[in-house]
């Protein structure tokens, strides 16, 4: 199995200004992505709107970006679903697709218990070869893989990394002493605090705006720690990881690219477009940072 570490970005999904998948910009997403310095992509997670896709959206999208990147990079693929049956089907898809890994939330309406998440997990992993990332995100699951559950699912063969997306981030220093070396840690929302703490790395929302310089965070932490000069580049990006980090992720990262010069359309409903005070903001930012493609 490779090994997973560093910025990775969980990708936006381009539509056209009529609402259907815009694969063409997709494939120019993920080249500028990995030109820019990314150490990995994440599509299918949730600022890609999963669940807004149709199953044939779904592949189209993972097989695109996994055939572009072309190994020069990981592609993980988020194939969550509420059914466990959908979700090996999903992650053997991803598999066969030529996938590096799978990212998986967990089912996200049942609540399940702990002995039914441990059940869930271990069937997806022994139907796949691929390593799991697991994916905590309570906001949105309805569930919350504490750092003991992390700890049992760990114990599952390919159960290798988490997305923790809370803003606890001293439970990346609980599941490192859970865990030992069973279980990476990748920051969710919190980018630099996480790698201060110990992850490996970030699955992060606002490096489909900024990829080389939150890929430099990562790299001035863990590698160099070079923690001042890392602070001061992390409160420069502030701002934008902070415009990306609410409830407008999906909306306002597809407005920041689009002043950026990479048009993705809009969101698709029940989301809306960003508000116009919103989108003012978003113009600030783009031009505070230079940001452009």
């Amino acid at each position: 199995m490779k090994t997973f570490r560093g910025t990775y970005t969980v990708m936006i999904t381009p539509f056209t200004p009529e609402g259907a998948l815009d694969l063409p910009t997709l494939r120019r997403f993920v080249d500028w992505q990995i030109e820019q310095g990314i150490h990995g992509l994440i599509p299918l997670g949730s600022t890609g709107e999963f669940l807004s896709l149709s199953d044939e959206e779904q592949e189209a999208v993972a097989e695109t970006v996994i055939r572009q990147a072309a190994g020069r990079v990981p592609v993980l693929i988020g194939t969550g679903a509420e059914d466990t049956r959908e979700a090996v089907r999903l992650s053997r898809r991803a598999e066969r697709l030529g996938a590096d890994g799978v990212m998986i939330i967990p089912p996200f309406y049942s609540t399940p218990t702990e002995d039914e998440l441990f059940h869930h997990y271990s069937t997806i992993a022994g139907a796949i070869g691929l390593p799991i990332m697991l994916y905590n995100n309570p906001a949105t699951a309805n569930v919350d893989l504490t750092p003991p559950v992390v700890a049992r699912l760990s114990r599952i063969d390919n159960c290798r990394y988490i997305k923790e997306s809370t803003l606890e981030v001293t439970r990346i220093r609980d599941i490192l002493r859970l865990c030992g070396d069973r279980m990476t840690v990748f920051g969710g929302i919190l980018g630099f605090e996480s790698f201060v703490e110990g992850a490996e790395g970030w699955v992060a929302v606002a490096s489909n705006l900024a990829p080389g310089p939150l890929a430099r965070l990562f790299t001035l932490v863990a590698d160099e720690e070079r923690i001042r000069e890392a602070r001061e580049l992390y409160l420069r990006y502030l701002p934008l990881i902070s415009f990306v980090g609410g409830h407008y992720y999906v909306a306002g990262t597809k407005a920041l690219l689009g002043h950026m010069g990479l048009p993705v359309g809009a969101p698709r409903p029940p989301r809306l477009p960003l508000p116009a005070p919103r989108d003012a903001e978003a113009r600030e930012i783009v031009a505070s940072l230079r940001l452009a493609i």
